[in-house]
């Protein structure tokens, strides 16, 4: 099954877009789950876990964010491990790592979290060259969302920035990817804002048949309404990412599972405008 045949039928089984990012904060951790568990790691462990039990049927896929399993030190790795492992097989897996490197560096990024942790994508800074996509490229079970429009501030740094005849760098990045498509076994996609909708039509047309990872909805404030007119006409199946707004709504309560479940089937029914169209 490729990345993308496996991307669609997670969407069309679970009827959403939705992508639950794990940024397991140990400051924002439920009381509950730090009573019960003396090690960092348990804890981060046990939380990911219960999230995944109580978002699985609403999301298509998780998004693990590396950084906060990094935070635990030398067994970081291994809670990650045991996270992704806890994750249904039928659900897309991205390993939110930012990685972009070249040569041996980036094979071994891919030996690392395609070879070894076997997710299903992986997102990817482009700025050192779209050679930092070489070592990734040969494996059609995979997917690539490489950063072209992000949702932070910092976007105005570079990525908005007029470059060579395009208005953006966003746009020559997504243009690249688009003709880079052709040549790459592991499929090509696009980190793209939600903070940034009224921007991202712009980009999306330059390579429509991308997947997309679409951070900014939830705790960032970004706009649903103004994310379904931009993805009008881009047929690159999307997946819709909230992160803190869904995975401590419970915050202490003792019930705080409850309040995940109730959140990521609200947040799936507010992306159902978008999903309808991938279905």
């Amino acid at each position: 099954m490729t990345f993308t045949e496996k991307l669609r039928a997670s969407v069309q089984e679970t009827g959403s877009t939705l992508c639950v990012g794990l940024d397991p904060n140990l400051d924002l951790l439920p009381q509950p789950v730090k009573q019960q568990f003396e090690s960092r790691e348990e804890q981060v462990s046990y939380f990911c876990k219960l999230v995944i039990d109580y978002t699985a049927e609403h999301a298509a896929a998780f998004k693990p964010n590396l950084a906060f399993f990094e935070a635990l030190g030398k067994d970081g790795l291994s809670v990650f491990e045991e996270v992704i492992s806890h994750i249904p097989e039928n659900k897309i897996i991205i390993a939110d790592a930012k990685r972009g490197d070249i040569s041996s560096t980036a094979d071994h990024y891919k030996k690392a979290y395609f070879d070894e942790f076997n997710v299903d994508a992986i997102t990817i800074n482009p700025l050192m060259g779209f050679e930092t996509l070489e070592a990734f490229s040969k494996d059609e079970t995979k997917g690539l969302y490489v950063l072209a429009l992000t949702s932070n501030s910092g976007a105005s740094d570079f990525l908005k920035q007029p470059y060579k005849n395009f208005e953006s760098m966003s746009e020559y990045i997504a243009d690249q990817l688009s003709k880079k498509s052709r040549f790459s076994d592991t499929h090509l996609g696009m980190v793209i804002g939600a903070t940034q909708a009224e921007e991202a039509s712009s980009v999306l047309k330059y390579h429509p048949e991308g997947a997309l990872l679409i951070p900014g909805i939830g705790a960032q404030g970004g706009s649903i309404s103004e994310l379904e007119k931009a993805l009008t006409h881009h047929t690159g199946i999307p997946l819709i990412n909230s992160s803190r707004g869904i995975i401590y709504a419970g915050k202490d309560e003792g019930d705080w599972p409850e309040y995940v479940a109730e959140q990521a089937k609200s947040m799936k029914q507010k992306l159902s405008s978008i999903t309808k169209k991938y279905v």
